[in-house]
C-alpha cells in the first residue's frame, strides 16, 4: 500500500522505468553488460521510490489516555526546553528522526482538536542539528487533547526533504492514528509535551508510527 502523496511521482518513476528499459533493449543490446547495468539501476532507483511512499496498514485502537509515536524512526532528543512558537513557556521535548528509508507517514499521535497549524518556510539543516527546530521548513500543529490538555508537534523538513504536507486544519476534530500528512526525504518530528508527562521511550530508541507509546497518563 502506497501514501497518496506518492502517486505522482511513482507514475513518473514507473514510466521513465518501462521507456529506460525499452531504449535500452533497443539501442544496447549488442553491449549486454552495459544494456543491463543501466536497467538495474533503472529499477533500484524505481524501488527506493516505491519504498519511500509505502503506507504500512496500523489501524489501532483509540486511546486517550496515551501518546503514540507519529511517525518511524530513532528518539533522538527527550529533554525539557522552552517552546517559543506558541506556549511560550517550559515543555517536555521528544525528537524522532526519520531517515531516508523510514515510513514517512506523518499519524495524529492523539484525538482532539486542532487549535492551531502554520507553514513556516525555512532552511534545509541535517534534520538532528540543533537549530533545525526553528530555521528549516517546518509546519507547527497544536491538539487539544482530553488527558493531556494541549500537546504540539512540529513536522521539520531535512537536508533532501523539500515538501511537507500537512492535513490539519484548525477547528477541526482528528483521531488518534489518522493520516496527519507526510514528509518527503529525509525529516524530523517534535512534540512537546506538558512538564511532568510520563515519557515512554528512551534515546535511541526505535519508534514505529501507530505502535509506539510515547506518553502516557
Amino acid at each position: 500500500m502506497f501514501h497518496k502523496e506518492g502517486g505522482k511521482i511513482i507514475a513518473i518513476a514507473t514510466s521513465l522505468t518501462i521507456v529506460i528499459y525499452l531504449l535500452s533493449h533497443k539501442f544496447l543490446s549488442n553491449l549486454f553488460w552495459f544494456e543491463k547495468g543501466i536497467q538495474i539501476i533503472t529499477l533500484v532507483f524505481l524501488i527506493l521510490i516505491l519504498q519511500f511512499f509505502r503506507n504500512p496498514n496500523r489501524k489501532i485502537t483509540a486511546n486517550n489516555n496515551t501518546i503514540i509515536a507519529p511517525v518511524d524512526g530513532k528518539v533522538v532528543v527527550i529533554e525539557e526546553v522552552y517552546e517559543e512558537e506558541y506556549f511560550k513557556d517550559k515543555r517536555i521535548q521528544v525528537s524522532i528522526f526519520m531517515s531516508p528509508i523510514n515510513v514517512h507517514v506523518t499519524r495524529y499521535a492523539a484525538s482532539g482538536k486542532i487549535k492551531y497549524s502554520k507553514y513556516h518556510p525555512g532552511k534545509y539543516l541535517v534534520a538532528w542539528h540543533p537549530k533545525a527546530s526553528t530555521e528549516n521548513e517546518r509546519t507547527t500543529v497544536v491538539i487539544e487533547t482530553e488527558a493531556f490538555g494541549e500537546i504540539l508537534y512540529r513536522q521539520i523538513a531535512g537536508a533532501l526533504a523539500r515538501r511537507i504536507v500537512n492535513y490539519a486544519e484548525e477547528g477541526t476534530q482528528v483521531f488518534q492514528g489518522d493520516d496527519a500528512g507526510f514528509i518527503k526525504f529525509g525529516s524530523r518530528v517534535d512534540i512537546y509535551f506538558p512538564l511532568g508527562t510520563k515519557i515512554e521511550v528512551a534515546l535511541e530508541q526505535k519508534a514505529i508510527g501507530n505502535h509506539t507509546i510515547i506518553a502516557q497518563k
